[in-house]
């Protein structure tokens, strides 16, 4: 079995340095997990580097073993409409799960959730806690980073600056792996950014559509069915991996 992973803060770690958990990653490994002295697990600072060691039974580890997580060839960004409940959990643990690099939340015209002030601020302590906890599951050294709500115009902005960009339709005509059968990121360099977008339960309203097609981005079709705005994210970064093989 895969040893149980928590979280720290530590920079460079080296072998016989003692890595220590504290708060309620502490509380979790010594009541909830009930970590046994010698048990070995690992400890990840949530930038891509992992430590592993045997726990001493009362506070950390010293490093037995440095990990990293391998370089991304591709940055996958998922522009995600506010969906309704439980279901933004969802879908951000999934997206991690699944490998996400980036989250961001898109205030839609179709959304039935707004964030406004304090809501706002709410749910994206939601989502980042969602994404946290579902990295640690996943066993993932890097937490995606779940970025500030966005407007319309900001997405169009992300459009603009990304590598590939595509929107999320049930009507477009273009199978999403035809729509990047031609792209591949190049050996040495900067891993490029492939942006997709995510629609809220009611779709991405035709002006909506229009303003992403401007910016450059392109619609895209996931299949026959229509999926729910929660495992669309998931659905699509699959079939991304999938064709990119990254």
């Amino acid at each position: 079995m895969t040893s149980a992973l928590f979280l720290a803060d530590f920079d460079n770690p080296a072998a016989g340095a003692q890595i220590a958990l504290t708060g309620d990653e502490l509380h979790h490994a010594l009541k909830v997990r009930r970590i046994a002295a010698g048990e070995e697990i690992l400890i990840a600072n949530g930038r891509g580097t992992a430590v592993r060691g045997p726990f001493d039974g009362s506070q950390g580890i010293a490093v037995v073993e440095v990990l990293q997580s391998p370089e991304q060839r591709v940055n996958y960004t998922c522009v995600q409409a506010l969906p309704k409940g439980e279901r933004a959990e969802l879908a951000a643990a999934m997206l991690t799960e699944a490998g996400i690099a980036q989250i961001v939340p898109w205030q839609a015209e179709r959304s039935v959730v707004v964030w406004r002030g304090e809501r706002a601020e709410k749910g994206l302590r939601r989502w980042r806690a969602a994404a946290r906890e579902a990295a640690k599951q996943s066993r993932r050294f890097r937490i995606p980073d779940v970025a500030e709500l966005a407007d319309t115009e900001a997405v169009c902005g992300r459009i603009a600056a990304a590598g590939l960009a595509l929107a999320l339709h049930e009507d477009a005509e273009i199978p999403l792996p035809e729509a990047v059968a031609g792209f591949a990121p190049v050996p040495g360099e900067t891993a490029p950014e492939v942006l997709f977008i995510v629609g809220p339960e009611g779709g991405i309203a035709p002006a909506e559509l229009e303003a992403f097609t401007a910016a450059g981005a392109v619609p895209v079709s996931l299949g026959p069915g229509v999926l729910r705005t929660s495992t669309a994210g998931v659905f699509a970064l699959a079939q991304l991996q999938a064709v990119l093989g990254v």
